[in-house]
Formats: C-alpha cells, structure tokens, sequence
C-alpha cells in the first residue's frame, strides 16, 4: 500500500494542509518544520502524486515532446536536449512516438490532454490542425522542424531550403549533372522545402529538371530502398543521389550495399541531417546538417517563455505567433567526387568487387545563423 499525504501528516504530528505546504515549498512554513517534514516523507517512501498536484495548483511539471520516431538521429539528439534541459528546471519530459500517423498522433495528443501537461513540444503530421488548435487554448505549444499550415502556432524550422540549395550546388560544382533526390512528402514542410532547394540549385545552373530523378515518400527506411532502386534501374542512372529524407539514407545504403555499388568511385552520396556512424563510415558519408541541436534547444527557449506568459496571467502562452529558422550547412567529406568522366562511361550495375572507400580530410562550410522570421 503506497504511503499518502496524510500519513506524512500523522507522522509529523500536523496537519494534511502544513504537510503539504512544506513538502511543495508553496506555503508559509518554517524551514525547520519543512526539513523534519521531508525527512519523515523520505523515511517513510512517499511520493507525491503528480496528477493530483496538478489539479491543485494548476501545473503537472510535465512537458510533451511528440516526435515520428527514433529511427531519425536529428530526433534522438532533440529528445536529449528537450530533456535535460527540462530536468535541469525541475520538469519531467513525457516522450512520445506518433509514427508519422494522423490518428496516432491525435491519440497521443488526447492521453496529453488527460495528463494536464504544462507545454508541448510536435513534430506535427500536419493532419490534426484543429485539434492542435483547440488544444493551444490552454497549453503553450511549440512546434518544431515541421509547419502545420492549419494553424498559426509558434514554429522552429532548420532553413531546408537553403540546406538543399547548398547541397544540391555543391554536386554540381562536382561535375554532377543527373542528380537523383529522394526527398519526403510534399504535403510536409521539409519535403516541399528541400525539393525547392534542389530544383533552386539545378535552375540557377542551367539544368532541367528530370522528374524521373525525384522519388518522394513517407519517412522510412523502405523509402530509400524503393527510390535508390528507380533510379539505378534507369536507362541513364544519376552520377550522384541527394538523399533528403534522412530514415530513408538507412534504405540507400542498403541497395548501394547489396549491388556492390562504390561509393564515390561509381555514385557519389549526398544525405540530409547527421547521424554519429555518417563521420566513422567508409567512406565518411557527406551531408547537410540541419543543426538539430540548435533547434531543439531554441523550441525549448520559446516553449519555455510561453509557459512563463501563461503562468504570469499574459493570455495563454500562444499570443504573438511567429516563424523561427535555424541555419543549415553542408559538410564534405568522402562520399562525394569530382565527376571527371562521362555519365555514359560510368557503370552502376552489381560487381563482385567490394565498395571502395576514399581518404580525403573531412572539411565543412560555413553555418548560418538562427534568426527570426514572421510568419
């Protein structure tokens, strides 16, 4: 049986309300009754109950991180920062996993609700506008790397267009003119910004843009295999594959694998976001990093200064909507190679030699800043 308020009470010889005063550190208690009372709590294993303080003094200590999966390392990096971060001001991070899906993120958005949480951090799916809405009435709510265009929340987005752009730019400064992408959704904010940088890029150099060269999918691994796949099976395959849906890098690297295809010697390799084992691979694997530090710890910034404005009676911690980016870079490393032979005289068919790997020193280009935008 768990040990309740009030038999820290009768331990202490007080009352329900003086216990409860000490142990919360809300009340007009001395600090040597509020010591013996928080021995006696510890000695005797009590734990306070989170939900029912929070119906008391109208705040749970917890705060929502609502994210599609774990599979993309920029979310693993956030989850860390939004964690200790949190931790470090005394609240509790409530970690879920929405799996890219409408309904379960509106489930999970549901259960949030019954937990009276204090603020919520989403990676929207952009298909529960009106629930989020609603729910912005009462909880400050950030949300980060993803716009939902059906409302007008406060949003903390990597500058994909540009991160593309610099990419895509870089493989044709290579020699690199049949550039495959294999980008998310367009009905997502990073899926339609990174495929405007990538045709950006190819504008500005004078190349006409191949729609057999563009494969758009969901956020998995299995996107990857199915575009890598299209685009070595064409008549004439890319010299080179910018990869901008991050789960599906796992996909590529698996056909590139499996068709003993080198890397860079017969297809350069370009991915979006980093992850620990893109530096150690052989070769290192280049890529447009969109700062998932960075943008974890500005969400928290902003979650933090509207859950303030909430608490200080300043409306509901959402009032002055606006627009954040935070800066992309490109940094080069081994997978990507000057392209000095024709596109004709190169081959990506399977051979039965192992993938090569290349020793150039890594060097990466200058960042931008985060900086504000209106919406």
């Amino acid at each position: 049986m768990s040990v309740t308020l009030k038999d820290v009470a009768q331990a202490a010889r007080v009352s329900v309300s003086t216990a409860s005063r000490a142990l919360t550190g809300t009340g007009l208690t001395s600090e040597r009754t509020q010591q013996r009372l928080t021995r006696i709590a510890r000695e005797l294993g009590y734990r306070p109950n989170p939900i029912a303080r929070g119906l008391k003094t109208g705040q749970s200590r917890l705060v929502a991180l609502l994210v599609h999966n774990l599979t993309n390392a920029s979310f693993q990096v956030m989850a860390e920062v939004v964690q200790a971060r949190l931790k470090a001001l005394g609240y509790q991070m409530l970690l879920c996993i929405g799996g890219d899906d409408p309904q379960q993120e509106s489930d999970t958005l549901t259960t949030l609700v019954d937990h009276r949480i204090d603020g919520l951090i989403v990676v929207p799916t952009g298909k529960n506008g009106p629930q989020l809405k609603a729910l912005a009435k009462d909880v400050p709510i950030v949300c980060l790397v993803r716009r939902d265009d059906a409302t007008d929340l406060e949003t903390v987005l990597a500058d994909d267009p540009q991160g593309a752009y610099l990419g895509t730019r870089h493989l044709i400064e290579l020699g690199h003119k049949r550039i495959g992408l294999i980008v998310g959704r367009q009905d997502t904010t990073s899926g339609r910004e990174r495929l405007s940088g990538y045709v950006r890029a190819l504008r500005e150099a004078g190349i006409t843009k191949d729609d057999t060269l563009i494969h758009a999918g969901h956020f998995v691994p299995e996107t990857g295999v199915t575009g890598c796949r299209k685009l070595l099976d064409l008549p004439r395959p890319p010299s080179a594959i910018f990869v901008a849906n991050h789960e599906a890098t796992l996909g590529v690297l698996r056909v590139t694998a499996e068709r003993n295809i080198a890397i860079p010697d017969d297809l350069s390799l370009l991915c979006y976001e980093d992850m620990p084992w893109f530096e150690w691979h052989r070769p290192a694997i280049s890529i447009v990093d969109n700062g998932a530090r960075d943008l974890a710890n500005l969400a928290v910034d902003r979650l933090l200064q509207r859950m303030d404005a909430k608490g200080n009676g300043k409306g509901n911690g959402n009032d002055g909507v606006r627009e954040y980016r935070v800066g992309a870079r490109l940094i080069k490393r081994d997978s990507c190679r000057q392209l000095d032979t024709p596109i004709s005289a190169r081959s990506t068919k399977p051979k039965s030699s192992p993938s090569k790997s290349s020793g150039s020193k890594s060097a990466a280009s200058k960042s931008s800043a985060a900086k504000p935008a209106k919406v």
